[in-house]
């Protein structure tokens, strides 16, 4: 873990910031995810816990009264905000404020101190720019270790701070493993809290399962919260990578960035500070149209209110069973990989298919949920018998993912 986490830093530390460059799309004119009007003021003041590493409010210049207010947790190494600061300026253009609070990663700084650094920052923002931070409405947002730290540093702002009164959410991004958030914090956010988590396909260093787990266990309404994957595509020979760096503004600033990512942040926040129903049927549509659909021909994201992972354990460079880092493990056996299908246990056939499939298990009952490639649930079946046909004669050829008993299968209907 140091050494990776080592390199990390290094390499974020020597990137050169790169511009909007993408050669196959533009910035969305309008709509979520399009540019906003509001000029880009930044306030500096001491990090206390972090010598050398300013905390910086990011903020609408031309508004004088408080905004909603974004707190973000950094991935780790990521101390500079120039890293995403494509990110920070799009929130503040918005309308809204985006407090960013370097941590300390050396060796010697332990998980506390960071998520306490984290809360003390926030804090500080807060009781020395009333002028400019609201925390009546307020989003929890990050990347990475900074994803699995929002959740048990929203939980306490909302609840022991009262934070969010009128509008709150938290947009996790690749998580990390998430310290003291067991299934009783978990089990307490305020009614009106909104949830999006967000994985990509061809991240290697962060295992699924820690978002599935916490997706799995939030007490989140299930309409108020929704669980998106972001694939790779390849575009007249241009590659969009969604691997652990995305968002990053100095290695991917492209489609990826506005249109899997700004957009998110764009409509959760119109949704949970201002009620508009439109953003939550792009941030929290669970797979509608006007949440999958990506541009031309880029891979349409996937949403999922039953996630699974893509890929075994050992292909993560953190796992969910380390045993080392993961206070969470006793969850990751619950949802069984892609990868991890046995004939011995789920049977589908034929495959590819033509009017019906045949699904057999060795176990006592069915769940079967079809889903299509755009991550739309088609079908649900809760059977008490081990064997099942399922017509398919009424989906449109294609490829589906048969899930079942959790586990999920790529059917092709031909």
């Amino acid at each position: 873990m140091k050494k990776y986490f080592y390199l990390l830093a290094l390499a974020l530390s020597q990137i050169a910031f790169a511009q909007y460059a993408d050669p196959n799309y533009a910035i969305p004119a309008t709509g979520y995810g399009s540019d906003g009007s509001h000029t880009v003021a930044v306030e500096t003041f001491a990090n206390v816990n972090f010598a050398g590493h300013t905390i910086n409010i990011y903020h609408p210049g031309d508004i004088s009264t408080p905004v909603p207010t974004i707190f973000y947790s950094h991935a780790y190494g990521g101390n500079d905000p120039e890293n995403i600061i494509g990110m920070l300026e799009f929130v503040a253009k918005k309308g809204y404020a985006i407090v960013y609070v370097p941590y300390q990663t050396l060796a010697t700084t332990t998980i506390q101190q960071r998520y306490d650094n984290l809360k003390a920052g926030f804090r500080k923002a807060a009781q020395d720019y009333p002028n400019i931070i609201s925390t009546d409405k307020v989003g929890f947002m990050g990347h990475s270790f900074g994803g699995g730290a929002s959740f048990a540093i929203a939980q306490e702002l909302f609840t022991n701070d009262g934070w969010g009164t009128n509008g709150r959410f938290i947009y996790a991004l690749a998580q990390w493993y998430s310290y003291f958030a067991d299934n009783s914090l978990l089990d307490n956010y305020p009614d009106n809290t909104k949830v999006l988590i967000e994985v990509f396909a061809d991240d290697s260093t962060n295992d699924h399962r820690m978002a599935i787990d916490v997706f799995n266990h939030l007490n989140v309404s299930a309409a108020e919260k929704d669980y998106v994957l972001v694939s790779s595509s390849t575009v007249n020979g241009y590659n969009y990578e969604a691997t652990h760096s995305l968002p990053n503004t100095a290695t991917a600033f492209d489609a990826l960035d506005y249109y899997a990512y700004y957009r998110f942040i764009d409509a959760l926040a119109d949704y949970a500070f201002n009620g508009n129903t439109a953003g939550k049927d792009v941030a929290l549509g669970h797979g509608s149209t006007a949440q999958v659909t990506m541009p031309g021909e880029m891979t349409p994201l996937q949403s999922f209110s039953n996630p699974y992972p893509l890929h075994l354990q050992s292909y993560y460079e953190f796992p969910c069973n380390n045993a080392d880092d993961n206070p969470r493990i006793d969850y990751c056996t619950t949802t069984a990989g892609i990868e991890e299908i046995s004939n011995n246990v789920v049977s589908i056939y034929p495959n590819p298919a033509t009017e019906v499939i045949n699904i057999t298990t060795t176990l006592a009952t069915l769940s079967i949920n079809i889903y299509s490639t755009m991550g739309q649930q088609v079908n649900h079946y809760e059977l008490n018998q081990n064997a099942a046909t399922i017509n398919m004669q009424a989906l449109p050829k294609g490829m589906y993912l048969v899930e079942v008993n959790g586990i999920a299968h790529k059917v092709i209907r031909n």
